[in-house]
């Protein structure tokens, strides 16, 4: 079967730098910082005391009173950034075939504020079961798919993916073989996550993956740096509208970049902690990089994982290096982790955004934080370190990579007619 090419028609975010998609790329080449102090509860007693929270919100700006007590907030960031990719894409009844229109949407850990509200009021009560009617819609994952199928009526392929932090980034690939084996017509693809509560920011703090940088919050998340010490948890999520090149190019869609090649794998190493020589990442990008059809010398930029944790980074940039060899240093190389924080099963689709507006607009957002250079990196590759820098670049890969090993690899090319 010979595959059809796959273009994106549509994008959506709500981040911890800005609430839409121009705004979210306007913060991250100013190297605007998301990081502060939580607001979300009283985290005087946890280890971590700040996080990136998306700013100014207030659900009702977006749902009604009634919806806003049937979707976690989670649900509430998917179904913001959905809204704003369908509107940006112009895809209607009039000019696609709904039935032919999928969703694939997730999360990493989904409603896991409203499960801890609803179990602890429920230990804290007389025993009396008084659980809300929308206690497992609100938790389970697949619902925001669910939804966004019955607010717009796309009735193509409808589910979740779920890798942890990766999960948003498999479910932009599952909508890519979509499309191209002829399955879908148009799959809206992303992800959202809400996880800063007691339940997350314990969780995380418990396994010690966090930065307990208190001091200085606005500092914490500084990827490649020789003195970082664990993520920032974000919240938010993004979403793209990815569709068949012939059906955009007929209804005349504006085509923001194209997906070209995927690459997926497995660490088969640890349940937390990434391969030391970074096998499973670089095996992700060597097939996304096949997948493509394309020489690895093509490849000018990557949005890599680069969470700040002392393992993850130097991983990644073993496998980059094991990668490319030489190439390496020809590769602007970042981490929009540094502004945003980490949005776990949001931050796949978040970072395909930032990569295709990277190659749309020709500038490469910073790296932001960067002190000192660790010596166990090479300091002959290019981080983009604090400033944004203008390049006009044709391919570019974004990386994401999940507690349990598993790997995604998302490979863009700057689209031309």
């Amino acid at each position: 079967m010979e595959s059809k090419r796959v273009v994106v028609t549509g994008l959506g975010a709500i981040t911890p730098v800005g609430n839409t998609v121009k705004d979210f790329w306007s913060g991250l080449i100013s190297g605007k910082n998301g990081v502060g102090p939580i607001t979300h509860f009283d985290s005087t007693n946890y280890k971590t005391r700040f996080a990136a929270e998306v700013k100014d919100y207030d659900p009702l700006n977006y749902f009604d009173r009634k919806d806003v007590r049937k979707y976690d907030p989670f649900a509430q960031f998917a179904l913001i950034a959905a809204q704003e990719a369908v509107e940006s894409s112009h895809i209607t009844p009039v000019n696609t075939n709904f039935d032919e229109v999928g969703v694939v949407l997730t999360a990493g850990i989904g409603g896991v504020t409203h499960f801890f509200h609803e179990v602890k009021e429920h230990v804290e009560s007389d025993g009396t079961p008084r659980f809300s009617p929308y206690y497992i819609p609100k938790m389970i994952l697949n619902i925001p798919a669910g939804v966004i199928s019955i607010k717009y009526g796309f009735r193509g392929p409808n589910f979740a993916t779920v890798s942890a932090c990766a999960s948003s980034s498999h479910a932009i690939v599952a909508a890519f073989d979509l499309i191209r084996y002829g399955k879908a017509v148009a799959v809206l693809a992303g992800g959202a996550e809400a996880g800063i509560c007691e339940a997350g920011i314990g969780g995380f703090n418990a396994m010690h993956a966090l930065s307990l940088r208190n001091d200085d919050p606005q500092t914490a998340s500084r990827p490649f740096d020789k003195n970082r010490d664990g993520f920032v948890m974000g919240e938010g999520g993004g979403c793209l509208v990815l569709e068949e090149l012939d059906h955009a190019l007929k209804r005349g869609a504006d085509i923001y970049a194209e997906l070209v090649g995927v690459g997926m794998s497995g660490d088969a190493y640890h349940i937390t902690a990434p391969h030391p020589e970074g096998y499973g990442a670089s095996l992700s990008m060597e097939r996304a990089i096949k997948d493509a059809g394309i020489e690895k010398t093509a490849v000018e930029h990557i949005n890599t994982h680069g969470t700040s944790t002392p393992q993850g980074d130097i991983a990644e940039i073993l496998a980059v290096q094991k990668v490319f060899g030489e190439h390496s240093y020809n590769i602007s190389l970042n981490s929009t982790k540094s502004m945003t924080g980490h949005l776990l099963g949001g931050t796949g689709a978040v970072e395909a955004i930032a990569t295709i507006m990277a190659l749309r607009e020709g500038i490469i957002p910073p790296t932001i934080n960067h002190f000192e250079d660790d010596p166990q990196i090479d300091p002959k590759l290019d981080f983009t370190f604090n400033t944004a820098r203008k390049r006009d670049i044709r391919y570019a890969l974004s990386n994401a990579f999940g507690f349990g090993g598993q790997n995604t690899s998302l490979l863009f090319k700057k689209y031309t007619v």
